[in-house]
């Protein structure tokens, strides 16, 4: 895009979950809060158990499976459980190195900033809130707006249509290589894929990105912004 800023470009769209910061990791480290509060070690066979199913991430009958299968199920215990497994999972995130800066930079420019994510919106809501950065954004579009999810591009398109822009006058960034990049490239967006948080479980196609970025500053230097 060049030395400067091309002032094509109206607005950012963001995938939120390993794209903002490490969701994964803050998974990883609820299960295993719950694996120490039953005496486990395994935290990585509860996690699998989340990953069982993509539309299922953030279930809790994962949990109650869990404990089944290990035999230690209670309705108290259960719901302990999932006590801990929220309170953990949402006091771990905080935003990968740099994202305030892209932030706070995009935002100084004057471009629009919206986020996309297959969350739901409270849960969308309350990570943004703790990981420091909901101010930043215009929009913030989940599936349960649209009843559907990426790559189907109706959260995209509303995203688009609440900030008032074209997809040719957007840029999305995310991860997944088939839930973001493919539907941006449908749509006609220019697509940064965030390298640095791509931890999916679940890619069978993948799309080409019209840029590859491995740490979220590099987002300034597409646009034509100096880091």
């Amino acid at each position: 895009m060049g030395s400067k800023r091309n002032l094509k470009i109206k607005a950012v769209i963001f995938d939120m979950d390993n794209t903002l910061f490490d969701f994964v990791e803050a998974k990883i480290r609820a299960c295993k809060a719950v694996c120490n509060h039953i005496n486990q070690k395994d935290e990585r066979k509860l996690l699998n158990y989340f990953l069982r199913n993509m539309h299922n991430l953030e279930g809790h009958d994962n949990i109650a499976d869990y404990l089944r299968d290990k035999g230690v199920y209670s309705d108290d215990l259960f719901n302990e459980c999932c006590r801990i497994y929220e309170e953990v999972k949402l006091d771990t995130i905080k935003p990968y190195p740099g994202v305030k800066k892209v932030l706070e930079t995009l935002k100084r420019v004057g471009l629009k900033l919206a986020v996309v994510t297959d969350a739901l919106n409270g849960n969308a809501v309350k990570r943004l809130k703790k990981a420091g950065l909901i101010d930043y954004f215009n929009v913030i579009v989940s599936a349960d707006m649209t009843g559907r999810r990426k790559p189907e591009p109706d959260s995209i398109l509303l995203a688009l249509n609440k900030l008032g822009v074209r997809p040719e006058e957007a840029i999305l960034v995310g991860d997944s290589l088939r839930r973001d990049i493919e539907a941006g490239k449908k749509l006609g967006m220019v697509t940064i894929y965030a390298a640095y948080g791509d931890r999916n479980f679940f890619e069978i196609t993948k799309g080409v990105a019209d840029y590859i970025i491995y740490r979220a500053e590099k987002i300034l230097s597409v646009i034509g912004l100096n880091s």
